[in-house]
């Protein structure tokens, strides 16, 4: 085993497994009819939307022909009055598509808003269900996809939205006012603003591929950070820096070479706008002469340079910048997330509750090997009331193997962190794990209750595999608190109760004299007091995880270093009524201390596992006395006759407080 360290278990108190593997559902619907998804139902939306929109290209329509009255009616004709009062109605047109403007943005978050809504839950599902189904972790591309697509896709929708219809209204405006001008300035005009539009047609698809081509260069950028980081320790441990380098590295040269490849088709953008927007002005300018020759007056040539200048160029510019940018981005965005998530509305999610309750199963009996190694002797007997052990409640590891280095494949290639581990713990058995910091305790404790899936092996809890078993049938079998206990808002009774809804006064009023919580309750304000995690301190959201996985009914109780803010008397105390709770423990140790008061060490060394009594370990391991041989017990109170020293191992130094003189090592 390296010495490499699993990443901290998540901040609850106690943690559900996945649910089994089923195969991942296949999005039925297409990207047109997806791009149709949130316009369903909102018939009413969408005629408000429609009218104010006529509103708002009222602009588009009054400028040309107030500038061509303006010109014929006033300025040429000596009145320039006249030809200020025609423009100043339009002033009037502005003020009223403003007002149009403002009325669509509300109607436009009504349609996007929900739809956004939608797409997050149903990323959420379809990147959970994926990890449970294995077919990938839920954490690097399911989060890129949740905070950056989504809100793309959000973002790219509204864009769209108004750009389409922004385009759509001002170029019917504009192309009925030049109708009503002459159709002489219309046949100039119509010519090459389609010929902007079809070229700029002709190239979105290839933007929109090579659009895909930078999001899938990023996703898999973040996929490869997400894998190295889980495996950061591995890598430092095997010596695999320089490959983990360059294996990033050429992913972000690719990354940024889909980047240059997008960023050549850019320009296209620019010569669309130019033959549809500047084309015609130029058309315009050049045949005035001849257009005026032809019974098209002065007014009317100014009114259709206005149309182009005013109307159509800025809704050309529109199109071709929202369906180049935030379109492009939407199509991209969009079938990706489609790929990936779940068809549909996103089903009903759990609330925080399942995202932390998770009771591990009772075992007992430990009995241990690494692989190709024998069987130490099972543990000497300790006082506890509840030694007999059924089959039922049994945990067993048998050949399990496990590395973190193994999810960077085939970007690193790493040892293992567990390797061909056996282990039983039987009802009853109180055990605890010890070993430098980094060295797999945590992630024993993950395998332990569900959390983690090993590579190899098999792992029964209750006598079936924790493979394939939902949350809730873990959870009635094992409880885990990591060292980041977590508290929700709410009561103190709905916190202590959570795992133990029908839980009464009395049981409730037990758990916390057992843990020495009734200066704690009481500061609170008691069991109807409100709390927030902000509110308390780490050693205090600890002891209500504790309190917490006491009332569980869970055979098994896993403490992965969940008493480590408390000072050495709580802790003792947190250990002890747990031990006298019936069922079994285990304890990641924080301090030597824990492995006194246990009826069985395990011993992690990186190498190999030991399991056995203190005794036998210190006889067995110089890991193990190295350890122990930085705590001492306390020296004893000359003012009481009964306290007797004794030293580390012996008879009765198993439920005393246990000091460091220093602390030089912790496990």
């Amino acid at each position: 085993m390296t010495r490499t360290p699993a990443p901290n278990s998540p901040s609850s108190s106690s943690l559900s497994s996945s649910s089994p593997p089923s195969p991942l559902p296949v999005p039925s619907r297409s990207l047109r009819q997806e791009l149709g998804v949130p316009l369903r139902g909102r018939t009413r939306v969408l005629v408000r939307l429609f009218l104010w929109s006529l509103v708002e290209a009222l602009p588009a329509f009054l400028t040309g022909q107030l500038v061509a009255r303006a010109v014929d009616s006033g300025f040429a004709a000596g009145r320039p009055w006249a030809g200020l009062g025609w423009l100043g109605l339009m002033g009037a047109g502005i003020f009223a598509g403003s007002w149009g403007t403002r009325q669509v943005y509300p109607l436009l978050a009504q349609i996007v808003e929900p739809y956004r809504d939608d797409l997050v839950g149903r990323v959420v599902e379809g990147a959970l269900r994926r990890a449970v189904a294995g077919h990938g972790p839920a954490g690097t591309s399911g989060v890129s996809r949740l905070t950056q697509q989504v809100e793309m896709v959000r973002e790219s929708y509204a864009g769209l939205v108004m750009g389409v219809r922004r385009f759509v209204f001002t170029i019917a405006a504009a192309l009925i006012g030049l109708l009503l001008l002459s159709p002489l300035v219309l046949a100039l005009v119509l010519p090459p603003l389609l010929a902007g539009v079809l070229l700029f047609a002709l190239l979105i698809g290839r933007m929109a591929e090579r659009q895909r081509d930078l999001i899938l260069a990023d996703e898999q950028v973040a996929e490869a950070v997400g894998t190295l980081v889980a495996g950061v320790r591995d890598v430092v441990a095997c010596g695999a820096e320089e490959q983990a380098r360059e294996t990033l590295g050429r992913r972000v040269e690719a990354q940024a070479l889909a980047a240059r490849r997008l960023a050549t088709l850019m320009p296209v953008r620019t010569l669309a706008l130019a033959l549809g927007g500047w084309l015609p002005v130029l058309l315009l300018l050049g045949t005035a002469p001849w257009l005026t020759r032809n019974g098209v007056s002065s007014g009317a040539v100014m009114g259709a340079v206005t149309y182009v200048l005013q109307s159509l160029q800025p809704a050309l510019r529109t199109l071709v910048q929202g369906l180049g940018g935030s379109g492009l981005r939407l199509v991209v965005a969009l079938r990706r997330i489609l790929e990936t998530a779940v068809d549909g509305p996103a089903t009903q999610r759990p609330g925080p509750g399942t995202r932390q309750s998770g009771p591990a199963t009772p075992q007992s009996g430990p009995g241990t090997r690494q692989a190709g190694k024998p069987a130490p002797a099972p543990a000497p007997e300790t006082d506890r009331p509840h030694a007999a052990p059924p089959d039922s409640h049994r945990l067993s590891l048998r050949s399990v193997s496990f590395g973190y280095g193994a999810r960077t494949q085939p970007l690193i290639r790493t040892q293992p962190l567990i390797r061909g581990l056996d282990l039983v713990v039987d009802e009853g058995d109180h055990v605890a794990v010890v070993g430098p910091s980094g060295i797999g305790k945590s992630t024993l404790a993950g395998l332990m209750t569900g959390m983690l899936a090993p590579d190899s092996g098999e792992i029964r809890l209750a006598g079936a595999p924790t493979a394939g078993r939902s949350g809730q049938e873990l959870a009635r079998s094992r409880v885990l608190i990591p060292q980041e206990a977590y508290v929700f808002a709410g009561t103190v009774h709905d916190n202590l109760a959570y795992l133990r809804p029908g839980a009464s006064a009395a049981e409730l009023d037990d758990a916390v004299a057992a843990l020495g919580l009734e200066p704690l309750i009481g500061r609170l304000g008691g069991y109807p007091a409100r709390i927030s995690a902000a509110g308390l301190s780490a050693g205090e959201r600890q002891q209500i995880a504790l309190a917490r996985a006491y009332l569980s009914p869970a055979p098994l109780v896993v403490l992965d270093e969940a008493t480590c803010h408390l000072d050495p008397a709580a802790e003792a105390q947190a250990e002890e009524a747990f031990a006298r709770r019936p069922g079994s423990l285990v304890v990641v140790a924080h301090r030597i201390s824990s492995a006194l008061r246990a009826r069985s060490v395990l011993l992690m060394d990186g190498t190999d596992v030991l399991h056995g009594s203190h005794d036998e370990l210190l006889r067995r391991s110089a890991l193990y006395r190295d350890l122990v041989g930085h705590w001492q017990e306390p020296p004893p109170d000359p003012g009481d006759p009964e306290e007797t020293p004794s030293a580390p191992g012996e008879p009765g130094s198993a439920r005393r407080p246990v000091r460091a003189s220093p602390p030089r090592s912790r496990s």
